[in-house]
C-alpha cells in the first residue's frame, strides 16, 4: 500500500459526511469530496485544507449520486487525479418528503428511491471498478455505505426512505459476496438519530422530537457525527480486515429496546 491512501466521501456537504472526511483527513489519507450542495462542498473542502498538513490533497468535486454520467466523471476524476481509490464512504442521501405509504406520491417515491438507494448502487458500481485495478487481493480496499437504523425496522409516514435504507443493506452484503474475490470488504453503517442539520431540521419543526428521540436510545441523548465517523473509519482500516458485509449500529441502544 502508498503511504497515503485515497478515501472517497459522498454526501461530504454536511453532518456525518463532513465528519467522517474531516477523520480520513487526520489520519493522513488524501480526501475526495463529493456532493450535490456546492456550498457546503466548499465549505467542507477549505476547513480540511485549513486543518491537513500541506502534504495533503484535497479535491472538491460536484455529483449528482442519482445520475450515472455524473458518478462515472467522479470516479473519472478519482482515477486520473490520484491513479487509484482505497476506501469510499457512500453517505449522500435525503430525507423523504413526510407520507404514508398510501399518501406518498410516485415523485416523492421515486426521488427518494434515486437518491438513497439507487446512488449507492451506482457509486459503488463504479468505485468498484477503480479498486480492483489496484487492490492487492488481501481485503485492503473498503467500502462503507450508510444505511440507517430503519434498515431493521418499521416507522411510520417514511415507506421510501425505510425501504432505500432495507434495500442498502442488501446492496451492501451483495457486494460483499461479489467483491470478496477481489480484495474488496463491503460493510454499513446504521446510525440512530445524530445531531446532524437533517435531523436538526426534524427538530426544529417537531421541537418534542428531541425527547423522543433521547428516550428511544438506551444511551439517553443524541449521537454525534463523530462518533459514526468513528465507525466508518475503522471499517476503513487494517484493524477490520476481517469485517466484511456487516452493519454496524451506530445507534446508543436503539435497536435493542
Amino acid at each position: 500500500m502508498p503511504d497515503r491512501q485515497v478515501s472517497l466521501v459522498t454526501g461530504a456537504a454536511s453532518g456525518i459526511g463532513r465528519a467522517a472526511a474531516i477523520a480520513f483527513a487526520d489520519r493522513g489519507d488524501d480526501v475526495v469530496l463529493a456532493d450535490v450542495d456546492a456550498d457546503g462542498l466548499t465549505a467542507t473542502a477549505d476547513l480540511l485544507r485549513n486543518a491537513a498538513g500541506p502534504q495533503a490533497v484535497i479535491d472538491a468535486v460536484p455529483v449528482d449520486v442519482s445520475d450515472e454520467r455524473s458518478v462515472g466523471d467522479l470516479l473519472g476524476h478519482v482515477r486520473s487525479q490520484h491513479g487509484r481509490l482505497d476506501y469510499a464512504f457512500n453517505n449522500a442521501g435525503i430525507e423523504q418528503q413526510r407520507a404514508t405509504i398510501v399518501d406518498c406520491t410516485e415523485d416523492n417515491w421515486d426521488r427518494t428511491i434515486a437518491i438513497d438507494l439507487k446512488g449507492i448502487w451506482l457509486s459503488m458500481k463504479h468505485e468498484i471498478l477503480l479498486m480492483r485495478e489496484s487492490t492487492t487481493g488481501g481485503g485492503d480496499a473498503a467500502i462503507v455505505n450508510t444505511s440507517s437504523v430503519v434498515g431493521s425496522r418499521g416507522v411510520f409516514g417514511a415507506p421510501a426512505y425505510v425501504a432505500a435504507k432495507h434495500g442498502i443493506i442488501g446492496l451492501t452484503r451483495c457486494a460483499a459476496v461479489e467483491e470478496a474475490p477481489n480484495g474488496i470488504r463491503v460493510n454499513a453503517v446504521a446510525p440512530g438519530h445524530i445531531r446532524t442539520p437533517l435531523v436538526q431540521r426534524v427538530i426544529d419543526r417537531e421541537p418534542a422530537k428531541e425527547q423522543t428521540y433521547r428516550d428511544n436510545a438506551l444511551l439517553g441523548r443524541l449521537g454525534q457525527p463523530e462518533e459514526v465517523a468513528g465507525a466508518v473509519t475503522w471499517l476503513c482500516s487494517d484493524a477490520a480486515s476481517f469485517v466484511t458485509g456487516d452493519v454496524i449500529s451506530v445507534d446508543g441502544g436503539v435497536l435493542v429496546r
